[in-house]
């Protein structure tokens, strides 16, 4: 995998709004929200996308969505959120490292677009 953006937010190369951190990920505001809230989160370990996940990352994709749970929570998602993963060019995918997208605070319409 080459290094991305996300590579450089986890070393502290370049500043991100961060919300969250802990041994295995890290979460941070969106630098263009499509959502009133709109959180990455990350992990660190480098995997270029949910397709290129392996058996071993298990438990990391599991601690994702957990993490996901938790800004959500912090960041008062009460009435709801989206979690979205897109994965390769045709899933909409830009940033070559796996991210989860928390979206919310504005009502979410489907199928998404």
């Amino acid at each position: 995998m080459s290094d991305t953006i996300f590579g450089k937010i986890i070393r502290r190369e370049i500043p991100a709004d961060i919300v969250y951190e802990d041994d295995l990920a890290l979460a941070f505001k969106d630098i263009t929200p499509v959502a009133p809230t709109h959180i990455l989160v990350i992990p660190k370990k480098p995997i270029s996308k949910l397709e290129d996940s392996t058996p071993e990352d298990q438990a990391l994709l599991g601690h994702l969505l957990l993490t996901a749970k938790k800004v959500a929570a912090e960041a008062g998602l009460t009435n709801g959120y989206r979690v979205v993963i897109n994965n390769g060019k045709h899933g909409g995918q830009t940033v070559y490292h796996l991210h989860l997208h928390v979206l919310g605070d504005r009502p979410l319409k489907w199928p998404p677009g």
